[in-house]
């Protein structure tokens, strides 16, 4: 038999899994923790809280991937009127209307940026300083650094471009978040014949061909190897749940700190109890900075989203996420330049932080398929059906 071992059971791992089995591999994934699904996980008990992300971006091949196995299940819609509850902070206050620079730069999508400059550097000239600054902010949701304007302009003016430029949101909610899905990939693995080991940590490198499918970190333990380092986020998050105000954002971008609070319950009311509104905040850490200050600037973005949500709050939870909130491309550096799919030997790498495109999640996908192909072709195996191809395994390996 042409076997594959997957070691890490993330949405990385879930995702070789299942191509590798498709394509005629017999394969065994290992998971440290008692459950699959990494930080798609989210906790048990009537709060459907996330460790990671939450939302889908269907702009990118992932999506198709998801879709065409029955992964995505229904999707959440906002009601109408969450519309009216959805704006930014701006010089301290809620606003539904950014600053003009900024719906400027959002409309200016012929532009392209250089790779090798930095956002901050590049932005101001061609848009001023109050523009570059909220757009280097806004795009905190997808960064979790405080200073995004640092890294290179290319890699921002990307994702400025995709999450605020003005056409049909790709933003996609699925009922029951990214956990529902992993649920739905780990039966889609196992129908594939995949035998996934819980509570099973690898400390040694198995058999080869083996796709290292864990945070990069791990991976450069497992393998040995210093060379395994990116660029990666730090911030500071709080879940909360709490007795709906009609005031109360559905999403705010924070363009005067680079926070980010989004609404779980609007779109998908099984998150929460009944009569309760769920969201989840995040605000990027400064150099310097401690934990309690951090969480401190967050409780105050918290009251410009929320006002008076200390006296409403009926559960909470923190947390820090730091290195683990997938990678940032710093100035000459480009998604190609990340740690690479293919290690030789047999071993292949996967999760947010290697050479494949996307964004955070986007990237584990993306980078598990690839690395997936990248096995089977070294078996002399075909890669199962899909739209993997349209991403290019091959331009992804160096």
């Amino acid at each position: 038999m042409h076997r594959i071992t997957v070691v890490g059971g993330g949405i990385a791992g879930l995702a070789a899994a299942i191509e590798a089995a498709e394509g005629g591999a017999r394969v065994t994934l290992h998971e440290a923790h008692k459950e699959p699904g990494g930080r798609g996980r989210a906790i048990g008990g009537p709060y459907t809280a996330h460790e990671g992300p939450h939302v889908f971006y269907a702009d990118g091949p992932h999506w198709p991937w998801l879709k065409e196995r029955g992964l995505i299940g229904r999707l959440g819609l906002p009601p109408a009127r969450a519309g009216l509850h959805a704006g930014f902070r701006h010089q301290g206050r809620f606003t539904r209307i950014p600053p003009a620079g900024f719906l400027r730069m959002a409309a200016d999508r012929k532009r392209t940026a250089p790779v090798d400059e930095d956002f901050r550097t590049w932005a101001v000239r061609h848009y001023g300083e109050q523009a570059a600054e909220a757009a280097a902010s806004a795009v905190g949701v997808v960064t979790y650094t405080a200073d995004t304007g640092r890294l290179s302009a290319a890699y921002v003016w990307n994702l400025f471009g995709r999450i605020f430029a003005p056409k049909i949101p790709a933003v996609r909610w699925v009922a029951g978040g990214w956990q529902a899905v992993v649920d739905r990939m780990v039966r889609h693995a196992r129908d594939l014949g995949v035998r996934i080991e819980t509570g099973s940590r690898v400390t040694e490198v198995p058999e080869t061909p083996v796709i290292v499918a864990t945070e990069l970190s791990s991976a450069r333990a497992l393998l040995g190897d210093p060379s395994l380092e990116w660029e990666s986020g730090y911030c500071v998050l709080l879940d909360v749940a709490l007795r709906p105000g009609r005031r109360d954002a559905f999403v705010l971008s924070d363009l005067d700190e680079g926070g980010f609070h989004e609404c779980y319950s609007m779109q998908d009311p099984t998150v929460a109890p009944a009569g309760e509104s769920l969201f989840q905040l995040d605000m990027p850490v400064r150099d310097g900075e401690g934990h309690a200050e951090a969480h401190a600037r967050l409780r105050r973005f918290a009251e410009t989203a929320l006002p008076g949500w200390e006296e409403r709050t009926l559960w909470q939870r923190t947390g820090t996420a730091r290195g683990r909130t997938g990678a940032l491309d710093l100035p000459g550096t480009t998604w190609r330049d990340r740690p690479a799919i293919v290690r030789g030997d047999g071993v292949f790498l996967a999760g947010d932080m290697v050479a494949a495109p996307g964004m955070r999640g986007e990237i584990s996908l993306n980078s598990g398929i690839a690395a997936a192909q990248a096995a089977l072709h070294s078996l002399g195996l075909r890669a199962g059906p899909g739209p993997a191809a349209r991403f290019g395994a091959r331009p992804l390996h160096r």
